[in-house]
């Protein structure tokens, strides 16, 4: 443990605070140091978390319960740093173009926001955010043994890096694994698949249905976050690079190998409307007990055990993503972090880096968890230390069987940093990637017509 000798200004502060105390009614007293109580932990970090008193931040986040846990802590967080927060909320589909925005206008509305790990490239090419290793390094904005930054997720870390340089800190974050129901798996003496192969394997053993029961679904909807948050796991798993030679490359054998293990499983054994389903249809399908198996956030664990919706609560069980052809699992680098949005005056971007260090602390992450006092606990925690903490493994493992060895097998094992291309033109190349996989999908095109015709639209793009 690190000594530490009280300076000047630290004494007057402590002896301006107990001067403050007398007179106070015993009812505000006791209110004083309940909230001393609540910072102490904060205060033990070695920096001044008031040198940027009076800063206003706007942080842009979604509507999401783990931000809404965050939002309730505002106050402490004012109290600690005399900073105001004010959270603005916007929906997932809108929330990176109205960044973008802001960013590219260089109003600085938003001091920081919930950011797609796949923006940070963009965001680095055009200097709309501030490389964050410098803030990391400076002892007087940061206590790097308090904060303990290597604790935070490695993969989750890199997918807020660009060639080397932090741009942004994961707050909450996902890896993708397999849910199923394990009474039916024991019902036919079936194990969760170890392969892709095993996988098709066993939906095609669970699928009836004349009995309203299909064995399996994907994300089907296009979109950058939707059937290209299932398709970019299986092409890295059948060998594809994205990069290849150093010229972005989405078509060819693995590509095609890929997209049509994709096609088949879901046109064979998967709900018809699953081709325009989203992450909620399929967890609400397999609440209802319509669906055996689906590949998807370990966070929609939290959906199928909704005790006022799910009929499958008990009978749920977990495994990692198969592995494909060429041996690897390979599941998804997801998280929200903050940047600091460059367009602001030096002390605000000190403002902003407080926030960012105490949102991601492993205290606050622990408040936001299983100390926090509401209904709504978080899954997608950052640091690899709480997903150790037998209170938080106790509290997750009510999701059902196997659910945090899965996920920390798959966050710590399977977590791909190039799981989709990290280059600037991403938010275009997505979208016709998406629509590329939807009309295989639905098969308005073959497998090698769709992601040739995606090659020929892809490639001006990089060409800028």
């Amino acid at each position: 443990m690190r000594s530490f000798r009280p300076t000047r200004r630290t004494f007057l502060k402590t002896g301006t605070a107990a001067a403050a105390l007398i007179g106070m009614s015993p009812a505000l007293l006791r209110e004083a140091r309940a909230q001393d109580a609540d910072l102490a932990l904060y205060r033990s970090a070695k920096i001044d978390w008031q040198q940027a008193s009076g800063e206003t931040l706007t942080v842009a986040v979604i509507p999401a319960s783990y931000f809404e846990n965050l939002i309730t802590l505002a106050p402490q967080f004012k109290a600690l740093t005399g900073i105001d927060l004010r959270f603005e909320k916007i929906p997932p589909a809108q929330i990176r173009q109205k960044c973008v925005i802001d960013l590219t206008s260089k109003t600085g509305t938003y001091s920081t926001h919930a950011a797609d790990p796949m923006y940070y490239s963009l965001y680095a090419a055009n200097k709309w955010v501030e490389p964050l290793d410098t803030y990391l390094k400076d002892k007087s904005l940061t206590d790097e043994a308090w904060f303990k930054f290597d604790d935070i997720i490695p993969a989750w870390r890199s997918a807020d890096s660009v060639d080397g340089k932090l741009y942004g800190v994961p707050y909450d974050g996902e890896v993708t694994i397999q849910v199923y129901r394990k009474d039916l798996y024991d019902a036919k003496g079936l194990k969760p698949a170890d392969t892709l192969e095993a996988y098709v394997a066993n939906a095609a053993a669970l699928n009836n249905p004349n009995d309203r029961i299909w064995g399996c679904a994907l994300r089907g909807v296009a979109g950058a976050g939707q059937n290209m948050y299932i398709y970019p796991s299986i092409f890295r798993e059948f060998g594809g690079e994205w990069m290849k030679g150093g010229k972005l490359t989405v078509n060819g054998s693995e590509a095609e190998a890929a997209l049509a293990w994709y096609v088949d499983v879901m046109r064979k054994y998967a709900p018809a409307a699953a081709a325009n389903w989203n992450w909620p249809d399929i967890a609400d399908a397999f609440s209802q007990g319509t669906v055996a198996n689906y590949i998807d956030a370990h966070s929609s664990a939290s959906v199928v055990n909704n005790p006022e919706k799910s009929k499958v609560i008990g009978k749920v069980g977990y495994a990692r993503w198969p592995k494909g052809p060429s041996g690897k699992r390979v599941t998804s680098i997801w998280n929200w972090g903050f940047p600091i949005n460059a367009a602001q005056s030096d002390k605000r971007k000190k403002a902003t880096w407080l926030f960012i260090q105490w949102a991601t602390s492993a205290e606050t992450q622990a408040r936001t968890a299983h100390r926090f006092a509401g209904p709504t606990k978080r899954s997608g925690v950052n640091r690899a230390s709480i997903w150790k903490d037998p209170e938080y493994v106790k509290l997750m493992n009510g999701f059902g069987a196997n659910f945090v060895e899965a996920t920390m097998q798959a966050l710590e094992h399977d977590t791909d940093v190039d799981w989709r291309p990290r280059v600037p033109q991403w938010p275009a190349i997505g979208d016709t990637m998406a629509t590329a996989i939807q009309s295989a999908l639905s098969g308005q095109a073959t497998v090698k017509a769709a992601l040739d015709d995606a090659q020929r639209r892809i490639e001006p793009m990089m060409r800028g």
